[in-house]
């Protein structure tokens, strides 16, 4: 019997160890991730809306949102396979770049350039042959197109909705009052075409796109400007004129590529895979800590989330507290904003910024940089003001130094409704804010009075961070709408890069050697499903808990059209009635 039970136990602990064993083994080759052959090639796809962050909403959670290819996820794969022994070439196949703008493509574009620096080659594969896939691919060695695809080279165009022919026929007015005629904001909402000044920043914007475009794409195929630019009058090109023009080396599909030298034959890794597999090298380095703060979206109160049309919005409570965990961090070196903002909120944009100048000033010092994505216009450029030194893209759209503010009216569409709306107040400025009637001479004083304070604030903030005279500042602002190339010549941006060129700086100015690893650290920390659901549960995210409807209707639209989508109802679903906006106009760039 005691033999039994000896024999029992040791058999229960062989299992029990062995069970263990099995685990920490699974869990090691898991944590592992894909095995990444020797001589291979790395595809990266490159598709779709290259956001910052995954979206932080239930909905991409639950259906694979949050392991979305992010702009970080595709830039670090190229610098980790620069060095990568095991990789030997790099296949780019960008498709359906669903963008309204450039930079991040500009931002890809460079880390192709930077990848081209290591020997190892590096061509492109387009399925989709428009503009952006275009413009992305000329940074590889040799183009390769499939036979049946149009090469969609055509020029810059925008498109800006006006809006006030509309309101007319429901018997709605917009009552709006702006700082600078260069605040076209609401001139979509107020006109029903181009203003002068309005039509100027646009047709300005166009042309320096168009240049920007143009010289990416001489550069990249080594021709003349000039030849580029007749070229682009011809566009678009069937695939057989666009191998006699030299703009794509050869019609080929996917899998004729192995014998053209564009493939590994038998070595082949995805790059969603590359970014799971376990292989780290320089990137495993613990080395000095900067923090990256990445502030995405239409910039509102409190907590902020996800809406299913705009996308991402800052909130100013979660991004405050983001600011005072990285200053409160002492092993940060180094701060970095990562700005992809059209702004928003006028308040929630001043108290975001008074906690990064608490940040900026604190003793020790750190470095402060933003880095700007597509986008840090109007409120975005007020809270990237705090930086000391600032990074943008060729390609940023950016300034918009401005405010506007103002309601619509709908009286007249509720009288079309055969409804009347009956109003009591006390108090002489009490219906201000009424929906059936403008202000009134007394009231817009008010509006304008608001209006011009943070205008003037907003100015002199700048002139500050900028070491620019107020008046200067006023003359690049009222409104205007720059791009990043633009701004640095007139001395609104520092350098031209992306966020790799941002973190170059901080580190520098936090006397970190060039050579030096370093550890990004991000903020806001990511929110995990149960945190979302409890947080939507308990009516803390409004945005977060936007009907499926809307997110179905989101779905449907094209990037641009769900931008022009939501910058123009963002006023009625994401900030507070009346509240004064330091918003960017609506343009998309096709």
């Amino acid at each position: 019997m005691n033999r039994l039970v000896k024999f029992v136990v040791v058999l229960i602990g062989v299992c029990f160890t062995l069970v263990i064993l099995s685990g920490v083994v699974g869990w090691m080759v898991m944590r592992r991730g894909p095995t990444v052959p020797d001589h291979a090639t790395l595809i990266l796809r490159i598709g779709g809306t290259l956001v910052e962050t995954p979206p932080a909403d239930v909905f991409g959670q639950v259906t694979g949102g949050s392991r979305a290819q992010t702009l970080r996820n595709y830039v670090d794969a190229l610098h980790r396979a620069k060095t990568d022994v095991r990789i030997a070439s790099v296949l780019i196949v960008p498709t359906h770049l669903d963008l309204p703008y450039w930079a991040k493509v500009q931002e890809l574009r460079d880390a192709i350039l930077d990848f081209r620096k290591s020997g190892k080659p590096i061509n492109a594969y387009l399925e989709d042959g428009g503009d952006r896939e275009y413009y992305l691919a000329t940074a590889c060695e040799r183009i390769f197109m499939v036979p049946s695809a149009a090469l969609d080279v055509r020029g810059i165009a925008t498109y800006e909705v006006f809006v006030r022919g509309t309101l007319d026929k429901i018997g709605a007015t917009a009552d709006f009052e702006k700082i600078g005629d260069y605040k076209t904001a609401p001139n979509q909402l107020t006109q029903q075409t181009f203003t002068a000044a309005h039509r100027e920043m646009s047709e300005s914007l166009n042309r320096d796109m168009y240049e920007q475009l143009v010289r990416g794409i001489a550069e990249g195929r080594k021709k003349r400007v000039e030849d580029i630019r007749a070229l682009v009058d011809e566009g678009p090109f069937l695939p057989d004129a666009a191998v006699r023009a030299g703009l794509v080396d050869k019609l080929a599909y996917e899998d004729q590529l192995d014998d053209l030298g564009a493939l590994s034959r038998n070595a082949k890794v995805e790059g969603e895979d590359y970014g799971r597999s376990r292989f780290r090298q320089a990137s495993l380095a613990r080395g000095p800590r900067i923090a990256v703060i990445y502030i995405s979206g239409v910039i509102a109160g409190g907590t902020g989330g996800f809406d299913p049309i705009n996308g991402e919005v800052a909130g100013s409570k979660t991004l405050i507290e983001a600011i005072r965990s990285a200053r409160a961090d002492s092993s940060v070196r180094a701060i970095v904003l990562r700005i992809d903002s059209p702004g928003g909120s006028s308040t929630a944009s001043d108290v975001i910024w008074r906690e990064l100048v608490v940040t900026r000033d604190q003793k020790p010092e750190r470095p402060l940089v933003a880095s700007m994505s597509d986008l840090a216009a109007s409120g975005g450029y007020y809270v990237a003001a705090a930086a000391p030194y600032i990074v943008a893209q060729p390609a940023t759209i950016t300034g918009s130094i401005g405010i506007f503010g103002g309601k619509v009216v709908l009286g007249g569409t509720y009288e079309k409704l055969g409804a009347h709306i009956e109003s009591l107040s006390i108090g002489r400025n009490a219906e201000m804010e009424s929906p059936v009637r403008r202000f009134n001479d007394t009231e817009r004083a008010k509006l304008k009075e608001e209006l011009e304070a943070f205008y003037g604030q907003f100015v002199q903030k700048v002139a500050a961070t900028r070491h620019m005279p107020a008046a200067r500042v006023d003359e690049l602002g009222r409104g205007r709408v720059w791009s990043g190339l633009q701004a640095k010549a007139n001395g609104l941006v520092d350098e031209l890069g992306g966020l790799d060129a941002a973190v170059a700086l901080a580190k520098k100015r936090a006397g970190i050697a060039a050579g030096t690893e370093v550890e990004l650290v991000s903020y806001p920390e990511r929110k995990t499903l149960f945190e979302l659901l409890a947080q939507r549960l308990a009516g803390a995210n409004d945005q977060a808990g936007m009907s499926l409807d809307l997110r179905i209707v989101a779905g449907l639209l094209g990037a641009g059209d769900r931008h022009t989508l939501g910058m123009l109802t963002a006023p009625m679903r994401l900030f507070s009635r009346g509240e004064p906006l330091a918003l960017l106009p609506i343009t998309f760039i096709r």
